[in-house]
């Protein structure tokens, strides 16, 4: 019997003799709380989370998302980096005054402190305010005090060089989890499709890597089976990686940050946890540990990351808002065949397809890597994403049994830049080894961003500084030049046409039932069946 089980019997068999007990997030009060500053008073046991009804797993996941967690609770880390590694000076503790950072962290009280937009909801993407320095978490607490040598600690980096604002981090605008669970689905489907066609390349063979129509160039392999990537496109370089003709590239794809570096909410969870806020997660950290020296163990548990998950996992997708405005429509209208004909749907493809009851969500992911719930490591947790007792609106199987999720993606990376001199080039690269030149080379390459929710999720392109769409349009560069000089190629009206397309993308107010709905929230037919003649 697999030992995960035993809890789950011994909680039936007491329910049949009567003699159950409220699970802790049920629980009264109890006088040792009396005073007691805690974001998060009680926790999930591990195993309670197969016990409790989906809706109060996602609410325990809300809880836990929205927490402002204090010291008294394990909020942050005196002797550990964001990265989890202990201080690079352990006699500089990050304890008051010393507890934030905005470019090392601990940054944030709360996730939901930067995801709270649009309408305020947790989970949301951020304002500029509430960009992530991705990589700054490597440093003890940043200073840029060119007195202090000590390597990563507070102003020189792993080459004991000087480091400044501009290039000690990737200033990263804070996206939105709306639809991250048919998004983390569709990663994971075509991860299989993929690997099923690498599992059939004999050795001196090779063949074209394509899943869900979308190409990811071709995989080789030489006569003595040793695997040859260099004709791959568009999958992150960690999943490139091969020891040799015994152990194959991953080929996973990682859906998500921007620059497609992590496999699963869960992998995308700990790590925040951690990094933001100094909670330390069970399954990461291990139970009964303190490596973070604050005095606290068992931070978080595994049940509480499987309802944080599912709590993004299970938010409402994006839809959109099209006005009744007849002009407005044929603007639209038309701004859709101009997204079509001028090359943009090619990466930012409308529609990806979920087949095989890929909508039912399971934790933990497969791809999932060390540090992470790992399969067999606990039970399967389930959920239909499809389900109408989850937050509206949802996307439904059509009559053919898939699920068209429109996202507007391929999740492949892209080079998105002009050359080494484009600004628009990060300073470090996130998918290859702290320290190594290639970290330092910068990095040019992100995934195809999901339009989905655009609209009403400002600011723009991955370092969130342009304000408008067309501000990020026009920043293509790199693979997406092509359709750049085509957008400007177009006369002014049709340029704006392709704009009012893009403002019908929206994350849709909560409660929303129907995912195309006219300016006053009413469900309407797009496209119209008799469409207005644009002018």
């Amino acid at each position: 019997m697999h030992p995960k089980n035993s809890f789950l019997i011994l909680f039936i068999a007491a329910a049949l003799l009567g003699i159950t007990a409220a699970p802790r997030w049920a629980q009264s009060t109890h006088p040792s709380d009396i005073g007691r500053e805690v974001a998060v008073p009680r926790h999930l046991e591990d195993d309670e989370e197969f016990l409790l009804p989906i809706r109060k797993l996602i609410e325990h996941g809300q809880e836990l998302f929205t927490a402002n967690w204090t010291a008294q609770e394990g909020a942050g880390r005196p002797l550990a980096k964001g990265t989890g590694a202990p201080l690079s000076d352990q006699t500089e503790p990050l304890i008051f005054p010393r507890n934030f950072n905005r470019i090392s962290g601990p940054d944030s009280n709360s996730c939901a402190g930067c995801h709270n937009s649009p309408f305020g909801i947790p989970g949301g993407g951020g304002d500029i305010v509430a960009n992530v320095f991705v990589l700054g978490q490597r440093f003890d607490f940043a200073t840029f005090d060119p007195r202090d040598r000590v390597p990563t600690k507070s102003s020189v980096n792993e080459m004991s060089q000087n480091i400044t604002l501009q290039d000690i981090a990737d200033s990263r605008a804070t996206v939105g989890m709306f639809g991250s669970g048919f998004i983390e689905m569709l990663a994971r489907q075509m991860t299989g499709e993929l690997q099923a066609i690498r599992d059939r390349i004999p050795p001196g063979g090779s063949a074209p890597l394509v899943a869900k129509g979308i190409s990811f160039g071709v995989l080789s392999r030489r006569a003595d089976g040793a695997w040859n990537t260099l004709r791959v496109e568009g999958i992150p370089a960690v999943s490139l990686v091969s020891a040799g003709a015994s152990q194959p590239p991953s080929l996973v794809i990682r859906p998500f940050h921007q620059a497609g570096k992590v496999v699963s909410l869960r992998e995308f969870s700990n790590n925040a946890f951690n990094h933001h806020h100094g909670i330390q997660s069970t399954e990461r950290f291990g139970r009964n540990t303190d490596p973070d020296g604050d005095g606290f163990v068992n931070e978080i548990t595994r049940a509480d990351i499987t309802a944080v998950t599912i709590f993004q996992a299970t938010m409402a997708v994006p839809g959109r808002v099209i006005s009744n405005d007849p002009a407005v429509e044929a603007a639209v209208l038309l701004g859709e065949q101009r997204f079509q004909s001028i090359g943009c749907a090619r990466c930012h493809v409308p529609s990806l397809l979920l087949d095989n009851q890929g909508w039912v969500f399971t934790e933990p992911n497969p791809d999932n890597p060390a540090g992470n719930l790992q399969v067999n490591e606990a039970p399967t947790l389930s959920v239909d994403l499809t389900g109408d007792n989850l937050p509206s609106p949802r996307l439904k199987p059509d009559p053919s049994g898939v699920v068209h999720v429109p996202a507007f993606t391929d999740l492949k990376v892209h080079d998105m830049c002009d050359g080494p001199d484009d600004p628009n080039q990060e300073p470090l690269d996130m998918n290859q080894p702290p320290g190594s030149m290639g970290f330092f080379a910068g990095n040019r390459k992100f995934i195809t961003r999901k339009l989905w929710g655009a609209a009403n999720e400002p600011p723009y392109f991955h370092h969130g500084q342009f304000t408008t769409m067309r501000e990020a349009i026009l920043a293509h560069g790199g693979e997406g030049r092509t359709a750049r000089a085509s957008f400007q190629a177009l006369n002014h009206y049709d340029q704006d046409c392709i704009i009012e397309f893009l403002k019908t993308l929206r994350v849709l107010p909560p409660g929303t039932r129907d995912l195309i709905v006219d300016e006053k929230g009413r469900k309407k037919k797009w496209p119209p069946v008799h469409p207005q003649t644009a002018h």
